[in-house]
């Protein structure tokens, strides 16, 4: 709220001193002055806010939901009886269900300060973000679920791997599933199991914080992951109404296949045509690749395509075979502890989508997947598999592409102006396309 004041301004000497004598006048006849006036100004609202419920009016008291705890016994601790308890439930439960209330998640009452103590308000923080408020101020219960203000902040981040691109994150004070992130952007370009001690990268990213608290991140605006001497860059890039990720060249960095089906593990056994069983302790053909993972690890497809076989196949335990949509390959997956809801024989999965979890049925000495592909029926090193690109950015949209990725470079390198960060991506139509409705191209933005 802005401040009122009132400025006279006299000039002349003879004026000024007949205003004083008719002021002087006015004030013994008890008249307002237009000093009187200058005196009323407005002052500032000092109400504080949280949770949008005014704090000045209530004492606050924060807590933790124990395990094992319900609403109820949370609520008759503060005098609300079964009753309204139950009104406060069916009034929740169009917005959100009380049985959905986690132990560890914070609370938040507001008593009223009079003898009474009485609970008006009680706010119930469903996750970082979002928060459930039961308004028990007035006559009526009112319960609605709110958000907490997210900030934004762009940040770019470099560093060189020593171990796993996982500790490398932790250690770098980025967050974990940062990690996850770019190992997806980057699953059909750098094998993950093979990352080298060395091995760095640069990312640029949106960090979301709720007040000071970071809570997890939102776009990756472009990144260069240096692996066995090689520079990979992904520049995220708008065709067909869907951001994807591309190299320096315009080139998808999505193949039509990915280079492993699960993450963070390491190979023990190696595609080879007489390899000395575990087990049987005899030599024997080994068509596939063993990736040793913890049981329970999550398995996903390789490609597009459909379920051709699902089931116990002997030695190789539970398994499932798909074939996909890019020339005549089949891929198997050994050995699994299970299989992931509504995989069944002729399923369509896509890639990336999970089919099972890694086991050790079967002739297995511990969990692991051994993971197989075939050509025409003749089985391959899944290592050597040369993986075709996905289309390129179209020619109809290079001068755009060109743009945003002379951007994200410069960025990246450290010689870009604030004001030219690329920071939305706009659609325009997309003249190669233009039957296409749902075809976009980027607009880089300045």
């Amino acid at each position: 709220m802005k401040k009122n004041w009132k400025v006279i301004a006299v000039s002349a000497g003879g004026v000024l001193v007949l205003a004083v004598l008719v002021v002087l006048a006015l004030n013994r006849s008890g008249a307002p002055s237009e000093s009187d006036a200058l005196v009323d100004v407005p002052q500032e609202d000092t109400t504080v806010l949280l949770y949008g419920i005014d704090v000045g009016k209530y004492d606050l008291a924060e807590n933790t939901v124990e395990f094992g705890e319900t609403i109820g016994q949370i609520f008759g601790r503060y005098g609300v009886g079964p009753g309204l308890v139950d009104q406060i439930a069916r009034k929740s439960e169009p917005v959100f269900s009380l049985r959905g209330i986690k132990a560890g998640q914070k609370y938040t009452t507001f008593q009223t300060k009079d003898s009474a103590a009485r609970l008006a308000y009680f706010v119930y923080e469903a996750s970082m973000t979002d928060y459930l408020v039961f308004d028990l101020s007035g006559d009526s219960v009112r319960v609605y679920m709110d958000t907490k203000n997210v900030t934004v902040k762009r940040r770019m981040k470099t560093a060189t791997i020593t171990s796993s691109l996982w500790n490398c994150m932790i250690d770098n004070g980025m967050s974990p599933m940062l990690a996850m992130d770019l190992s997806d952007i980057y699953a059909w370009s750098i094998d993950f199991f093979g990352i080298q001690e060395g091995d760095n990268f640069t990312v640029i990213y949106d960090q979301k914080y709720v007040d000071t608290v970071e809570i997890g991140h939102g776009t990756i605006w472009g990144a260069r992951f240096e692996h066995g001497g090689k520079n990979y860059y992904a520049i995220p890039f708008m065709q067909d109404g869907k951001v994807s990720y591309w190299d320096e060249q315009g080139q998808s960095l999505r193949k039509n296949l990915l280079k492993a089906p699960l993450k963070y593990s390491r190979i023990s056994s190696r595609f080879s045509a007489s390899r000395l069983h575990p087990i049987l302790r005899i030599r024997r053909p080994h068509y596939g690749v063993d990736y040793a993972a913890p049981s329970g690890t999550p398995v996903v497809a390789v490609g597009d395509g459909v379920v051709i076989a699902k089931g116990y196949g002997g030695g190789g335990g539970n398994t499932l075979k798909i074939k996909h949509n890019s020339g005549q390959l089949v891929s198997g997956y050994l050995h699994l502890k299970g299989y992931a809801k509504g995989i069944n024989k002729g399923t369509r999965v896509r890639q990336g989508q999970l089919i099972g979890y890694v086991g050790a049925t079967g002739l297995a000495t511990g969990p692991h997947l051994d993971f197989r592909l075939w050509r025409n029926g003749t089985p391959i090193d899944p290592l050597k598999v040369p993986t075709e690109p996905a289309e390129p950015v179209r020619a109809a949209n290079k001068q755009a592409f060109d743009g945003v990725r002379d951007r994200i470079m410069a960025e990246l390198n450290g010689t870009l102006a604030d004001s030219l960060k690329v920071t939305s991506f706009a659609p325009a139509a997309d003249t190669s396309r233009a039957a296409n409705p749902d075809s976009v191209k980027q607009t880089p933005a300045r």
